[in-house]
């Protein structure tokens, strides 16, 4: 069994962390680490995983110098103490069900492929299922991930090989940053067609407002990516569209 390395940023997750980890420990699969890297929480964060890592050697807790205000940060620490063949992406508030490293792992094996992604649910603040389904395309290169991100966090999976150097950007939609500078170096991801992951909607997560969402679109195409003005115009308006109908669900 090859060894997953899943890379878990947190702060201030008191409320949440414990069925994030909970997830993980429930997997199926058993060949994984969990590499959480703390940005100087303030709450009860850290004593809840420490808790944890008594019961499963397989949880590891490092921490940030000072606190960073963004996950890029965190995830570039458990990257870099990351030992397994394969990375997968967890935050610290949102969940997988049991079978997700499991039926990944095989699907990718079967199929000879380095990056994979599965569809999520989202689930309300408190963990109830609401069947709010974001199916995602079977593949996906760089130029479609242009036009809108079809990859979440919670349900990639992908070689470390892959990965490389890479390493998350301290900017706005620094997950979507990363996959666009993955996908630059040529390659493909494919869906699983499977839901694997749950995506919790909180009332003041970062992606909940709509015209931020757009401003930071933007920001990433013309910014980050350099691409031209007529070009950043076309692939704004299949994210405007896509992101409305996924706001609506």
């Amino acid at each position: 069994m090859k060894k997953v390395s899943v890379i878990m940023p947190m702060y201030n997750m008191e409320l949440f962390v414990g069925d994030a980890i909970e997830s993980v420990v429930s997997q199926t699969y058993p060949n994984w680490e969990l590499l959480i890297t703390d940005d100087c929480s303030t709450d009860n964060s850290v004593n809840v995983v420490k808790k944890y890592m008594e019961r499963d050697k397989r949880i590891n807790l490092f921490s940030t110098d000072h606190n960073t205000g963004s996950p890029s940060e965190p995830r570039n620490i458990s990257l870099s103490q990351a030992t397994g063949e394969l990375v997968a992406f967890l935050d610290s508030d949102d969940m997988w069900l049991p079978c997700k490293l499991w039926e990944q792992v095989e699907f990718m094996e079967e199929n000879h492929y380095s990056f994979i992604y599965s569809d999520v649910e989202k689930v309300s603040c408190d963990g109830r299922r609401s069947n709010r389904i974001d199916h995602m395309k079977a593949k996906t290169y760089y130029k479609d991930m242009l036009k809108f991100c079809r990859i979440s966090n919670g349900g990639a999976l992908i070689t470390r090989e892959m990965i490389g150097e890479v390493r998350y950007k301290s900017i706005p939609k620094e997950d979507f940053g990363f996959w666009l500078d993955i996908l630059r170096k040529g390659g493909m991801a494919y869906g699983t067609g499977r839901i694997h992951a749950l995506y919790r909607v909180r009332p003041n997560s970062r992606s909940g407002c709509i015209s931020r969402r757009i401003r930071e679109q933007w920001f990433i195409l013309r910014r980050v990516e350099r691409i031209s003005l007529v070009q950043s115009l076309y692939f704004m308006l299949p994210f405007a569209y896509n992101g409305l109908i996924r706001y609506l669900k």
